[in-house]
């Protein structure tokens, strides 16, 4: 009974010192309850500069209390003995760590569609299979209808009956391979910037007449003089395809543009710095310190061992048998 009473007298002592849960100037304090904080500002700036830690602690725990007396103004639940709160949308966005990212560049058939105003339809995935009766991808590893897997291919009225119709087939996939790679390749040139240089012309199925035209130009010049001598069909019209001339100044000129030039071209120079691979340099630093202090720790060369023999009678000496006469012939000292 006695330490019941030692516990309530505890409480009742210390409960003027707890402060009250209303705070004053509670409507000049900014709260985000989506967010589960709560901002104040200190007015009275000559009392912050005298005694900063008491103040700071003061709307500090203002602001605290303000925030929780918000949150028991909301709807609560109770789940399996819990208390949940429903927390509100956030008012208060918060600036982002990194920039916007930036949109892709549309690409060259992006860019016509836009134009045009096509609208991509995405088409299912799955398709029925006739050959087998099932539902297989549409594109991609075992797809439905694969023309590739045929081992009977008709050859049309058009073609060369001698023709190997299954090699011409791998050799059609190969280019349309190449064709998207090229274009693939190309955008992303388009995307950064960069100038691509002509390549010759890809293949198609039905050529335009610009296409054909191109391909003349090309083969006109695709000769050994670029195409200085080749001879002109009748009435053949000149080109369009003509290669950029290239300019060139003259040799006398104004002398004090030549000299700008000039020294543009020494300061261009004298700013390159030779680019040095740090990890590249730091590897082979470490490898030269421990094949140094490898070959430290290896001991000095091991003593011969003992000579045997007729070597070791003769000092270590080189002995030659045979020649000479029979008084001479035996063992010589080298």
């Amino acid at each position: 009974m006695a330490s019941k009473q030692t516990v309530v007298d505890s409480i009742l002592t210390t409960s003027p010192s707890i402060p009250s849960t209303t705070v004053e100037n509670a409507a000049l304090i900014d709260i985000d309850e989506g967010l589960l904080m709560s901002s104040n500002v200190v007015h009275d700036l000559k009392e912050f500069r005298q005694n900063t830690e008491t103040v700071l602690k003061r709307i500090s725990r203002d602001a605290t209390q303000v925030l929780f007396n918000s949150l028991w103004q909301l709807p609560v639940e109770q789940v399996e003995g819990n208390y949940l709160i429903t927390l509100p949308e956030i008012k208060m966005w918060l600036p982002r760590e990194k920039p916007v990212p930036k949109k892709k560049p549309l690409t060259k058939w992006q860019e016509y569609a836009k134009g045009k105003g096509i609208l991509n339809k995405k088409k299912s995935r799955m398709v029925y299979d006739e050959a087998s009766g099932e539902y297989k991808p549409r594109w991609g590893y075992k797809r439905a209808n694969d023309d590739t897997k045929q081992w009977l291919i008709e050859v049309p009225a058009n073609a060369d009956p001698f023709e190997d119709q299954f090699a011409k087939r791998q050799t059609a996939k190969k280019e349309r391979v190449a064709k998207n790679e090229l274009h693939r390749l190309r955008n992303i040139a388009r995307a950064q910037k960069v100038k691509v240089p002509g390549v010759g012309l890809t293949p198609t199925e039905n050529p335009s007449k610009d296409h054909l035209s191109k391909a003349l130009a090309v083969a006109h010049k695709s000769t050994a003089s670029i195409g200085k001598f080749t001879e002109k069909l009748p009435k053949e019209k000149p080109s369009k395809f003509t290669g950029k001339k290239r300019k060139f100044e003259p040799s006398i000129g104004n002398l004090m543009k030549e000299k700008e030039k000039q020294l543009q071209m020494l300061e261009i120079n004298a700013k390159k710095i030779p680019t040095i691979d740090v990890t590249k340099a730091t590897n082979r630093a470490l490898r030269e310190e421990e094949r140094s202090k490898t070959q430290e720790r290896r001991p000095s060369k091991k003593t011969p061992k003992k000579l045997r023999g007729k070597k070791a009678a003769l000092g270590g000496e080189k002995v030659r048998k045979g020649g000479g006469n029979k008084k001479t012939r035996g063992k010589r000292r080298l």
